[in-house]
């Protein structure tokens, strides 16, 4: 058996596949600070025997609420003599330009923790100034009487040469075994030295915190009887075995919301739709990913709290490309200074959560207005629920603002609600180049299906797809997938001049990495996979876009394919290309994958004859734009493959609702996911 386990904001949840292809799904209340509890519960939950578990998955929001919360590690930075304040730097594109009051964000690692080290390469990675040893030995020193966890090290050009930071982190080890060290090596050797010394910092910073969490979870399940291989969801769609996220977590940043886009693609694929809209609203927040011919954007441009106001940290570690709000079921709507009704980004979370969960929470959340609007049934709760409590919290915080009742106030919070998540579809679609039109949406998350065939009937998207197990998508996503690791070399050469013999020579380094690396996670040659990319410019051009590229080796016949590829590539997102102009290489980027073993997709008996039998009830439900109508509600778990109906109706399950507006067709595929289907104009 395998079992994935995803910790959300609201909720932790699991998916577990037997050996005959049966699905078990649970769900239990995500148990902040100790989230490996959650886990824990929902295992037990499940009631699944630990000795059938031969695989287990898990995605973690750890890192990224040490991050946020700032409660990793007290750490140190060693870098070159010079460059002791590329933190407090940084970059100079500020992102609100008129604020004549802007701060950039305050740095992890204060001044005084900064620690210089004599020693230079240059950018061809030649040795300008020996390391100084001395340096180290009097940092060491140093940080030791300041009790430091946790030491980075980042060295200019390092990305070009590796060997001081190398000899750095052995001489550290040596002098003081017990603290953490990170060079900025182990995480990538891509140019920007600002952008791989905050990488290398935040890891460094969450290394205490991802090791004690990823051993204590390893302890527990061991205790619990699961002896199986263990792995982590990475923020690049692949995952990696428990020891090396102990080493990289920053590569976990976005362990969870990733797990769903990967999924939605890898199902996509299965049913015939390569381009997709992965489309994900769980209890904390709204999450979009657009999936162009089955592949999956992953970029090295990443920021943890990157805002309007706010420059962010960059995080140069491949990341799956999400566009995420604030928005999700226990978003709490709220009047701003202006009197207008906004909803998120603060959230109810887990606890005290939204007020139908009679846990004290007393701000109306998106869930709460989904209930009174009709959408979400009280008896589909798994607590008892107050609909008087829930009414006069929509009534006091709400409908007392505009004279409004408490159903006009759930209208008004699913709008605005509609709204952000609109805005956020159209930045990975419209604002990138895309039409809607050319795509199908897959919807899961807790409120994914709800929300999902509104914002389709907007944006003009054909179809949604709702998936078996559409609440714990992103568990099952991480079922689907592969070991993935990156490696990226850069190396700035005129691609019309660069040797194939020196650029053959980079990839066959980094796949011999590739192949060591899994070696030591088990992982065989029949199972490797390898994926080139380019990432390539104009010369003259600052950044740079990712081409695919031909396997290795490179043949000089090839030179021409890669130009021509590169040409397309820059015409489609910038709408112009230069044939002219000489193109640049500028890094190669090697995919790795570790092949799994997956299981297949099961398909579902036939409805056999019309839909009453599946028929719940019939209640008012509120229909954006539509108003409030008599509405059909059908059970799930009673419509058989082939099953259609046309729209308004509410689909139920135990953990969320499709919601099917008037004028859209609902169908049922053979392996059971939900068809929404709408006229596009």
């Amino acid at each position: 058996m395998k079992v994935a386990t995803d910790i959300g904001g609201t909720f932790t949840d699991l998916v577990a596949i037997t050996e005959t292809g049966d699905l078990i799904l649970e769900k239990a209340h995500t148990t902040p600070p100790n989230f490996d509890q959650g886990v824990m519960d929902v295992l037990e939950k499940s009631g699944l025997d630990a000795n059938s578990i031969d695989a287990f998955f898990h995605g973690t929001t750890t890192i990224i609420n040490a991050l946020t919360e700032r409660k990793g590690a007290k750490t140190a930075l060693i870098t070159t003599k010079g460059f002791r304040d590329i933190l407090e730097l940084a970059r100079g594109n500020r992102p609100d330009l008129f604020n004549l009051v802007f701060e950039k964000p305050e740095p992890f690692v204060p001044r005084y923790l900064r620690r210089e080290v004599t020693e230079r390469m240059s950018y061809k990675g030649d040795v300008i100034t020996p390391l100084c040893e001395a340096d180290i030995v009097k940092a060491v020193e140093y940080l030791k009487k300041e009790q430091v966890e946790a030491i980075a090290v980042c060295y200019i050009n390092s990305y070009a040469n590796e060997a001081h930071e190398r000899q750095t982190v052995a001489k550290i080890k040596e002098l003081w075994p017990e603290v953490y060290v990170c060079p900025s090596v182990d995480i990538t050797k891509e140019w920007r030295e600002y952008e791989r010394t905050s990488t290398a910092v935040l890891n460094a910073y969450v290394m205490p915190v991802a090791s004690s969490y990823i051993n204590r979870l390893g302890q527990r399940l061991t205790d619990a009887g699961i002896s199986g291989n263990r792995y982590i969801m990475q923020s690049n769609g692949g995952t990696t075995t428990f020891d090396q996220a102990k080493l990289t977590p920053i590569n976990v940043v976005e362990s969870g919301p990733v797990a769903g886009v990967f999924g939605a693609s890898i199902l996509g694929n299965l049913i015939g739709e390569p381009n997709i809209i992965a489309f994900d609203v769980g209890g904390t927040t709204a999450k979009c990913s657009l999936i162009d011919r089955g592949e999956v954007k992953v970029t090295t441009s990443y920021y943890i709290e990157k805002t309007e106001r706010s420059a962010g940290y960059p995080i140069m570690a491949p990341v799956v490309d999400i566009v995420e709000i604030g928005n999700g079921g226990g978003s709490i709507a709220w009047i701003d200074e202006g009197g207008s009704l906004k909803v998120g980004p603060k959230s109810a979370g887990a606890l005290p959560g939204p007020v139908a969960y009679g846990k004290g929470g007393m701000d109306p959340t998106t869930t709460d207005a989904n209930l009174i609007a009709g959408r979400l049934s009280a008896k589909n709760f798994d607590m008892e629920v107050s609909l008087d409590q829930v009414r006069g919290a929509l009534l006091e915080k709400v409908g007392s603002a505009f004279g409004i009742g408490a159903e006009e106030a759930a209208e008004s919070i699913i709008r605005v609600a509609d709204s952000n998540m609109n805005n956020a579809l159209k930045l990975i679609s419209v604002r990138r180049g895309y039409d809607p039109r050319d795509f199908a949406m897959v919807a899961f998350g807790g409120g994914g299906p709800m929300h999902g065939p509104t914002l389709a009937k907007e944006l003009n998207i054909r179809k949604v797809i709702v998936p078996v197990a559409a609440s714990v998508f992103s568990a099952w996503g991480m079922l689907m997938s592969d070991i993935r690791h990156d490696f990226i070399q850069t190396k700035i050469l005129s691609f019309a001049d660069a040797p194939m013999d020196t650029l053959n020579a980079m990839w066959r380094e980094q796949m011999e990495e590739a192949n060591a690396l899994f070696a030591a996670e088990g992982i065989g040659p029949e199972q490797t996979m390898f994926r080139f990319i380019a990432d390539m410019r104009y010369m003259g051009q600052e950044h740079t876009v990712q081409v695919s590229a031909p396997a290795y080796p490179w043949k000089e016949e090839d030179r021409s394919e890669i130009l021509s590829r590169f040409h397309k590539t820059h015409e489609h997102f910038y709408t112009f290309s230069l044939p002219d102009t000489p193109a640049e290489i500028v890094n190669l980027h090697l995919v790795a994958y570790g092949q799994l073993t997956k299981p297949a997709l099961q398909e579902i008996p036939a409805q056999a004859g019309d839909l009453s039998a599946a028929r719940k009830e019939t209640r008012r439900v509120f229909f954006s734009g539509d108003g409030w109508l008599d509405t059909p509600i059908y059970d799930r778990s009673k419509l058989g493959w082939g099953a259609t109906a046309q729209g308004p109706l509410v689909v139920e399950e135990p953990t969320t609702v499709t919601v099917v507006c008037p004028g859209q067709t609902l169908s049922v595929d053979r392996y059971g996911n939900l068809i929404v289907e709408t006229e596009v104009q």
